[in-house]
């Protein structure tokens, strides 16, 4: 079955109430090991993007995730704006034109969109990002998809790989953002990114499967 353009909506609308019921527990996460606005900025950020996907309703794939990333890095403060901005920005080029995705479009859009962030935020595994959460998702989901799997077990996979990354950064010593001030008082905390980009692949995984 095909993922369509409102399947990709309900996406969208299913992470921004995640976000909104998250909050306060990314924030503390936040105030752990960086400013403290994690959850408050990703929220106000999708809420903006609620609010401007009804005037998008009737248009592409392509153009839904743009309004999303142009909203989010108008709208989210700190790293969050321009690397989410940067993921679904990649991801709306790839989906240009389209009213609807095969499984292995969705996953060519998701690798442009990681390969973005990696690109835009100079981190790799074990930095203690939210690529931790991400690049193991999307591995796991092509893999899955390529052993013949169906669209709802490779997500669930992709999910399941994305809850272990983000788990594999409570030990780490961040090397990136504001956390790599902390040195080693860094560990033992999950990084805030990579726990607010589980959620979005929790979130496609309940949607688009």
């Amino acid at each position: 079955m095909p993922i369509t353009r409102d399947a990709i909506a309900q996406w969208i609308q299913a992470y921004a109430a995640a976000i909104a019921e998250q909050k306060d527990a990314l924030t503390q996460l936040d105030m752990a090991i960086g400013d403290g606005d994690h959850g408050e900025n990703m929220h106000r950020g999708f809420q903006a993007v609620r609010l401007k996907l009804p005037a998008v309703a009737e248009q592409d794939i392509g153009t839904l995730l743009k309004t999303v990333a142009m909203t989010l890095i108008s709208t989210v403060g700190g790293a969050s704006g321009p690397l989410y901005g940067t993921l679904f920005l990649q991801m709306a080029t790839r989906t240009a034109g389209k009213q609807e995705l095969t499984p292995s479009e969705l996953a060519e859009a998701l690798k442009a969109g990681i390969d973005g962030v990696i690109s835009r935020g100079k981190a790799a595994l074990g930095d203690k990002t939210m690529i931790d959460a991400l690049h193991p998702a999307i591995e796991a989901f092509q893999q899955a998809l390529g052993q013949g799997a169906e669209l709802k077990d490779a997500l669930n996979k992709a999910a399941t790989a994305a809850e272990q990354g983000r788990q594999a950064t409570i030990p780490l010593v961040a090397r990136k953002g504001r956390a790599s001030y902390l040195g080693e008082r860094s560990a033992g905390h999950p990084d805030p990114g990579a726990t607010s980009s589980l959620l979005l692949i929790q979130c496609a995984a309940r949607t688009l499967g």
